[in-house]
């Protein structure tokens, strides 16, 4: 935490009598993180790192997520999820089981300008990492040096890489390693701003029938903040065991197609659509856009405010839709 500056108790303290007292003025630092929002005294000049993480049961609790500012979740093939995890005002120690990249997956991080990482790939999110869409690193190429095989789990859930890999992984690639491209995101000054709307203290989202894809949040009123659970199993980190704790969690309703017989999906991530967005306890219904290739959540026309702090972002299905697969009590 910042040191905070101490007064000589000898000396007047001398205060213009028009302005707030000091001791009541919330100093406001001047960086905010971009995809968090969350004030430093240093500035956010890392550039953003997208990693595809594994969300099987056999792969949970992962590593890492507690230290990213966006975690988005979606369908790899039928209802099994995967997670891609934005990394930009932090870098954790370690992150994974890391798992394979889709094509959607490789068009949000070129959206995001981040730098990609995966193990393994579909057939078309290989052309896509061939023909250069992305900065990336993939294990099919550095399994055993830069991506480290957990003996505590069996192939394909223990697939780890460390902080420090993925920027060696930059620099043996020759990516830029400094954020250029801001998003389009708006934040609040704190959770205290939000106006009052639908209250929503219980969140679940199913995605199809089996518990394992069954996750539910709840909002803590003393931290203002939302936990998770899946499976009935509270969302962990695994490396420090902290709970996963957001500040939004957000509904996109994207129109999915099946295009082989695995089940992959494709999603159309350039048309907008439907959307949920649950911050500080109350729910909003609110849409969402492509805004120079980041999905952002808008009302009324612009960007919706997000309560400073960490975010989950569902993309779920048109059919059934938002109104079938996520439900709320106050």
């Amino acid at each position: 935490k910042d040191k905070e500056e101490t007064v000589d108790t000898e000396e007047p303290i001398i205060t213009d009598e028009n302005s707030p007292d000091e001791t009541d003025e919330e100093v406001i630092l001047p960086y905010a993180a971009p995809f968090s929002g969350e004030r430093s005294e240093e500035e956010f000049t890392n550039r953003p790192v997208l990693v595809t993480v594994n969300n099987h049961p056999k792969a949970r609790p992962q590593s890492g997520l507690a230290s990213a500012d966006i975690v988005y979740e979606m369908v790899a093939e039928g209802n099994i999820t995967r997670l891609l995890a934005l990394y930009q005002s932090e870098l954790p120690s370690q992150i994974g089981p890391v798992r394979s990249a889709r094509d959607y997956f490789i068009n949000i991080a070129k959206g995001l300008d981040a730098f990609y990482v995966a193990h393994g790939y579909s057939p078309d999110a290989q052309m896509m990492l061939r023909n250069g869409e992305v900065d990336h690193i993939n294990g099919m190429r550095y399994d055993g040096t830069l991506f480290i095989r957990s003996n505590e789990r069996v192939s394909p859930h223990n697939s780890y890489i460390t902080g420090d890999h993925i920027l060696e992984g930059m620099e043996k690639e020759g990516a830029r390693p400094t954020i250029e491209k801001l998003p389009s995101f708006e934040f609040y000054n704190s959770a205290q701003d939000v106006p009052l709307s639908a209250l929503a203290s219980i969140i679940d989202v199913r995605y199809g029938s089996s518990e394992d894809f069954h996750h539910m949040y709840s909002y803590d009123t003393l931290t203002q903040q939302y936990n998770r659970s899946s499976g009935g199993t509270l969302t962990i980190d695994h490396e420090s065991q902290e709970e996963i704790r957001l500040a939004n969690v957000l509904f996109f309703e994207v129109v999915h197609q099946t295009i082989d017989k695995a089940g992959r999906q494709q999603l159309d991530l350039s048309s907008g659509g439907k959307g949920y967005l649950f911050q500080a306890g109350v729910m909003k219904e609110i849409e969402w856009q492509q805004l120079d290739g980041v999905l952002v959540p808008m009302e009324n026309g612009q960007p919706a405010k997000l309560v400073p702090g960490k975010s989950w972002i569902h993309l779920v299905k048109t059919n059934p839709g938002l109104d079938q697969m996520v439900t709320f009590t106050p």
